[in-house]
């Protein structure tokens, strides 16, 4: 006989969390036209007409809007893309990103 005791192997499942999400913000500006705006929306968000017209005016009115929530890569590449696009054609448009809580 053997002195050696086996024991169960214990299987430990590795404790994923999910990512953290990102709020891609649109901060109203006095100078950037609407259309201009809903093209932005409709083209990087992927919104419909209605929507993007709904995003625009909730910032125009309220100062700033949340457009989308993302992971955070994600929405900070969705950001610039519409920061930069703005920027390209001589408009202050700004999105900025904030973690949702």
């Amino acid at each position: 006989m053997s002195d050696t005791t086996t024991l169960p192997m214990i299987k430990t499942k590795p404790k994923t969390e999910r990512p953290k999400l990102y709020k891609v913000i649109l901060l109203n500006d006095d100078f950037t036209p609407r259309d201009f705006v809903v093209s932005v929306l409709k083209g990087i968000f992927r919104m419909g007409e209605g929507e993007a017209l709904g995003v625009m005016l909730t910032a125009h009115q309220k100062g700033a809007c949340v457009v989308a929530v993302y992971t955070k890569e994600i929405a900070e590449t969705k950001a610039r893309q519409g920061t930069e696009l703005g920027q390209k054609h001589g408009y202050p448009l700004t999105f900025t990103t904030e973690r949702e809580s």
